[in-house]
């Protein structure tokens, strides 16, 4: 198939949807996990939930990025941003993120913070060399996918000497995610649809360790309905033959090396940390990237002091609960009531790819 209305077709669509009931076994039931937030969002906004047999479930991972940072690194940032000489740029998503005492970067900026939205780091790296009186700070966050970008802004503000340039770090990898899912006690992912766009960069041979040492198949998914159709029809013949293997239904995008120069604009930028607090996980080693020591001038956390508070969600949200896919969003209690897109007590309510948000858009309000 080479055009997107093809990957969009209904008779294919059907087509797949008639091969996973034979697939199944009848009663038997199958929990799969979809990584990311993009998939959970294609999946109800096409309604695909409705295809699949009773059998299967889906259940969301914590693959959105903006849904991971934990409140304390929000407070954080609004500790940055309300410096007076300070501009802190950031994706739009994350102005409206939740930290402690339900502050957030929005409101910041409604007390008088120089609080900008941009579309890329590099954005950023143009407002400061148009201020050069400013302070400007990116907020940095995501993962693998948004990390490339951040790396090679950083390498380029030290080759352009901008050093009223800097970011705040909170980049995160997915593969420590994905072990500390299947290190918990009550882990039982029988697959996983892995992500597309975090693949597009670190290819799929990251994976392997799934396959390897914890016995369960992997399959890497576009984002268009029938992507991802297929790729559950992918670890459904997995299961049922008894194989366990890393495949790849995004080939036309995903290759198993990944985007060599992004890897290595990483390697050169960044370093890994020892920890890093997951909002929901909570901390999970070797995690979250930091940015290296010979860019040290560039990197906000060491430019500017800043709190470092680990703070607990709030306890009627079950954001964390989600992201590790132990629930689904009409499941906590405050989803939809006291927890709305306009008024979100947790992450998975605010982001474009939030789990909550998905359900609450598309009418999921309850089973």
């Amino acid at each position: 198939m080479r055009y997107v209305d093809e990957f969009r077709d209904g008779r294919a669509a059907h087509a797949i949807a008639a091969e996973l009931r034979t697939l199944v076994v009848p009663g038997e039931h199958v929990k799969l996990m979809e990584v990311c937030g993009g998939h959970t969002h294609a999946i109800y906004r096409h309604g695909l939930d409705a295809l699949l047999p009773e059998e299967i479930e889906l259940v969301h991972g914590p693959g959105c990025p903006v849904c991971v940072i934990p409140m304390g690194r929000v407070d954080d940032a609004i500790s940055i941003a309300e410096r007076p000489e300070v501009t802190f740029a950031s994706f739009g998503d994350m102005l409206r993120v939740p930290g402690g005492r339900r502050r957030s970067l929005l409101e910041a900026k409604a007390r008088g913070a120089d609080v900008r939205t941009v579309y890329s780091p590099l954005d950023a790296l143009a407002i400061a060399q148009r201020e050069p009186e400013r302070e400007v700070v990116f907020f940095g966050v995501g993962f693998e996918t948004t990390a490339p970008a951040t790396a090679l802004t950083l390498l380029r503000a030290r080759e352009l000497g901008v050093e009223n340039f800097s970011v705040f770090c909170n980049h995160v990898l997915i593969g420590p995610a994905l072990r500390a899912i299947l290190d918990s006690p009550d882990a039982e992912i029988d697959g996983f649809v892995g992500p597309g766009h975090v693949s597009t960069v670190i290819g799929t041979a990251p994976y392997g360790f799934v396959a390897r040492e914890y016995g369960r198949p992997v399959v890497v998914s576009g984002f268009e309905p029938n992507d991802i159709l297929q790729a559950i029809a992918m670890l459904l013949r997995q299961l049922r033959d008894g194989r366990c293997e890393i495949e790849n239904e995004y080939g036309r995008v995903v290759r198993e090396e990944g985007n060599p120069e992004a890897i290595a604009a990483m390697a050169r930028a960044f370093s890994i940390r020892p920890d890093f607090e997951w909002r929901g996980l909570g901390p999970i080693p070797h995690s979250g990237l930091r940015i290296a020591d010979e860019l040290a001038d560039w990197d906000a956390e060491r430019r500017f002091e800043v709190p470092g508070a680990r703070i607990e969600d709030a306890k009627a949200c079950r954001c964390g609960d989600v992201l590790r896919g132990r629930a689904k969003p009409w499941e906590c209690s405050v989803f939809a009531t006291a927890c709305t897109p306009e008024k979100p007590l947790g992450t998975c309510m605010v982001s474009a790819e939030g789990a909550c948000a998905a359900y609450y858009a598309y009418g999921r309000h309850h089973r």
